[in-house]
């Protein structure tokens, strides 16, 4: 496949979990799909499509890797398209578990957004907020009506 349209396609597949966890972080439906850890099959299927044509190539470059042979692949239009398909999946799971980790701490949704931003744009920075936040925040119980939250024993 066009490694052009696949690079264009990634991002807008795991554009509406994003949403999901960003705008509506309470709304069921959104705990209710972001539960499922199949959001990052989308992404990860254009991956798949990018790198399996080109496997021997790939594997080649990643089972020994050395700068310059992942700087070449990084370098071609399959290698980049495949590099942002794993970036996207990856950092939506890591945004997943932020998501329901800072929900199940008690973590508000105002806090936790602008984390998920972070997420999005710069992955493991994203993730590093969050593990400060948890180490810093006390950890609380949500209420069942989901609006207050009362701190853990």
């Amino acid at each position: 496949m066009d490694p052009q349209l696949l690079f264009t396609l990634t991002f807008p597949l795991a554009a509406p979990f994003w949403a999901l966890m960003i705008l509506a972080p309470g709304w069921s439906v959104t705990r209710r799909i972001i539960g499922s850890p199949l959001i990052v099959v989308p992404p990860v299927l254009v991956y798949a499509a990018l790198v399996l044509p080109q496997f021997t190539t790939v594997f080649a470059a990643v089972a020994s890797p050395e700068l310059p042979g992942v700087a070449a692949l990084l370098a071609t239009p399959v290698g980049a398209a495949a590099g942002w398909a794993h970036f996207i999946a990856f950092d939506l799971f890591v945004g997943r578990f932020i998501y329901l980790d800072s929900r199940e701490r008690g973590i508000h949704a105002l806090i936790a957004a602008p984390v998920l931003v972070l997420t999005i744009l710069l992955g493991p920075l994203g993730l590093l907020a969050h593990l400060l936040l948890r180490a810093v925040l006390p950890r609380t119980r949500l209420h069942r009506d989901g609006l207050t939250a009362a701190p853990l024993p």
